[in-house]
């Protein structure tokens, strides 16, 4: 299926150095929060990187399973070539075994090798099926010589997915024999990784080995320990020849499961899979599937790439049992990868890219009534922390942005149920907020502002804290608070009147209307033709030019009036735009900070100092065509950046963040999903229904 294969050329075969594949990155994803990553030159240098990161059950959470795996060929002349990863015990990793990589691509989504050693060539390609905890890779022999040995050393240290690599090797690790099947126990109540290896005169030589001071130079370079041990219970070895292929499939499944799909059934269903996220998103746009992925490949890239943050949360029983007991399936958002759980915020930001955009109008639903579930004291979760079921609430926005989220929903899909259904609690939001719920979160009876802070919180989405300091506590009255609040007003103030609710629609409204009074009364910083950040905090007016401001004429409904729009899109433009999103700070600020790198603490003290947002571009073309409503082939022209960047970092994905000037260094998470939502949303809008 040709229409479904996206091509790389090779960094090493067009003058580049080979270590230029260290620095770019796949990702692989099962539906659950699991995952497989690593570089394209198979070196491993973060300690996310491994070939299966399993997403178990609380309190075990993301655990990563499958750390390495050495690759080798024996050569009928009797000689080694090494492909990638340790293969023997203490033979070192070697850049040159990158030159027999010829190509990188995915295909499906799924990535696939080519190596070229003289006359024989082998492909190598992984799949992850969808909704289980288990790893296909697949070998096969395309030209050269009949047979070729292929060697493979698979490496694990058990271990939460985020805990550093240096921590303690477990000492109790068995291996367990039995019919061509092997499983490593770490000695724990985690389940057994389970292996097989699927092809000719396949066998495993054990000699249960330590590979001892596995360095990770991302880790190094972000400042966390960065080397670790790793065991192999042995190696494998197999015959590889053409038409018969050698898969090794790894697993914390049960047998039955993992076995449930053959190799090549893996890979079709996978085909079959991802052709029909693309027949969904079609169909939402009336064309079909085949024009479509033919004629806009990055438009297929990013709905692949919104797959990969839909997933099924594993562990949350209880959550899962409600949902199926009324018809839905639970579904959440993770955030980003490698890292991130799911957010409340995140979430809400992304639904319509990632699934409204796409036509997953199912999905859509269940996410939105699964948040529905978690609403406590007006507000929804901030995030649910990994391995744990209960959320965390410490989020001023979340809660206005599932308005956002509701509305959209609504109006794209035309279905009213989750209207319908969430509409008291929506209401309750209101009550809530009127009369203060945690956090400092409640309105200022005396201008009917959105006021939230609470010591040692930051409970806006500029949200770094490292230990006790809060970077960005922008506590006060913010500008996108109350922009939110105003949109979200409005909206509920529509809904009740719907539903004839006149009294109470009456009630909101008023509240809205003096909300909006006040913030332009307020909100206007006239020496910098721009909106105060934040009003009324500990230290009074804060006048940082921020792409926060955006939000008060990029939502629904606009909180500021119509005359000053086009001077904030204009400072927006001037000092915060950039190729690949927007700047958090404006550059003439004296806590701007041009570089988002060094250890945790740097990071942390540039994360939202004017680090460049993906997700940003999204309101910045909002209200782009608020103040230029015919221009969609200009505001398309904002996100041409974001095409060379599905070739860098993580491929096929866009990143987190970027350095905040040339040359705009993607950093933080590989793949985030509200880069990928408004990227995609922004993308179809201006491209192809504007």
């Amino acid at each position: 299926m040709t229409d479904l294969v996206i091509r790389m050329p090779w960094p090493g075969k067009d003058g580049r150095s080979p270590e230029a594949g260290l620095n770019c990155e796949w990702l692989v994803t099962n539906g659950l929060g699991g995952y497989a990553s690593g570089t394209l030159s198979g070196v491993i240098t973060r300690r996310y990187h491994g070939y299966l990161v399993a997403a178990l059950p609380a309190p075990f959470g993301r655990v990563m399973m499958l750390n390495e795996l050495g690759e080798c060929l024996e050569l009928p002349d009797g000689r080694f070539v090494q492909l990638s990863g340790e293969v023997r015990a203490g033979d070192p990793v070697k850049l040159d075994a990158m030159e027999y990589l010829s190509e990188f691509r995915l295909d499906a989504g799924s990535p696939v090798w080519r190596f070229e050693i003289g006359s024989i060539t082998i492909e190598k390609r992984l799949v992850l099926p969808h909704g289980q905890n288990t790893a296909f890779v697949n070998y096969s022999l395309l030209s050269g010589d009949d047979s070729v040995r292929l060697v493979l050393r698979p490496s694990i240290h058990f271990r939460p997915h985020e805990t550093a690599v240096s921590a303690e090797l477990e000492s109790s690790y068995t291996l367990t024999v039995g019919q061509n099947r092997y499983e490593v126990s770490p000695g724990t109540e985690l389940p057994p990784l389970r292996l097989l290896l699927d092809g000719q005169n396949a066998a495993l030589t054990v000699d249960r080995i330590r590979i001892e001071h596995v360095t990770y130079s991302i880790e190094e370079r972000r400042g966390y320990p960065a080397q670790g041990d790793l065991w192999s219970p042995g190696f494998f070895h197999v015959d590889l020849k053409k038409g018969c292929d050698a898969t090794l499939i790894a697993s914390s499944e049960s047998w039955e499961n993992m076995r449930a799909l053959t190799p090549a059934l893996a890979v079709d269903s996978e085909c079959e899979r991802k052709r029909r996220i693309l027949l969904a998103a079609s169909s939402k746009l009336n064309k079909e599937v085949d024009s479509l992925a033919a004629n806009n490949p990055t438009l297929t890239e990013l709905v692949w790439a919104a797959d990969q943050f839909l997933i099924r949360p594993a562990g949350r029983t209880d959550d899962a049992t409600r949902a199926r007991a009324v018809g839905d399936q639970i579904r959440t958002v993770i955030a980003g990868y490698h890292w991130f759980t799911d957010w409340g915020r995140d979430t809400m930001i992304s639904l319509e890219g990632l699934t409204l955009s796409t036509g997953r109008y199912a999905e859509a639903a269940w996410i939105l009534r699964t948040f529905a579930h978690y609403v406590r004291d007006g507000l929804i979760p901030n995030l649910f922390p990994e391995r744990q079921t209960e959320g965390l609430y410490h989020t001023a926005d979340a809660t206005l942005w599932f308005f956002h989220a509701i509305d959209r929903y609504t109006a794209v899909s035309g279905d009213q149920s989750v209207l319908r259904m969430a509409l008291p609690k929506l209401l309750d939001i209101f009550e809530w907020h009127m009369r203060g719920t945690g956090f400092g979160i409640g309105v200022d009876s005396r201008d009917g502002l959105l006021k939230q802070g609470a010591e040692g919180y930051a409970l806006t989405w500029m949200d770094a804290k490292v230990d006790d300091w809060v970077v960005t506590p922008r506590r006060g009255k913010a500008v996108e608070i109350n922009a939110l609040w105003y949109n979200a007003l409005k909206l509920l103030e529509g809904w009740l009147a719907a539903e004839n609710e006149s009294e109470k629609s009456a009630r909101v409204g008023a509240c809205a209307q003096q909300a909006r009074q006040s913030f332009n009364a307020r909100f206007w910083y006239e020496p910098g033709k721009h909106l105060f950040d934040v009003i009324d905090g500990p230290g009074g007016d804060d006048p940082a030019c921020r792409p926060n401001q955006l939000l008060a004429l990029s939502l629904k409904y606009p909180i500021l009036d119509e005359t000053r729009w086009p001077a904030v899109v204009e400072v927006a433009r001037a000092k915060l735009l950039t190729p690949v999103g927007l700047r958090s700070l404006s550059p003439d600020d004296k806590d701007y900070k041009p570089k988002y790198d060094g250890d945790l603490r740097a990071r942390d003290a540039a994360y939202h100092q004017g680090t460049v947002w993906a997700w940003l571009i999204g309101p910045f073309i909002d209200a782009w065509l608020k103040v230029y409503p015919d221009d969609f082939q200009g505001a398309g022209k904002f996100l041409d950046g974001f095409e060379p960047h599905l070739r860098e970092a993580c491929i096929g994905s866009i990143s987190e963040v970027f350095d905040a000037e040339p040359p705009f260094t993607p950093r933080g998470c590989i793949a985030q999903a509200w880069s990928v939502a408004e990227v995609l949303r922004c993308w179809i809008k201006c491209r192809l229904t504007g």
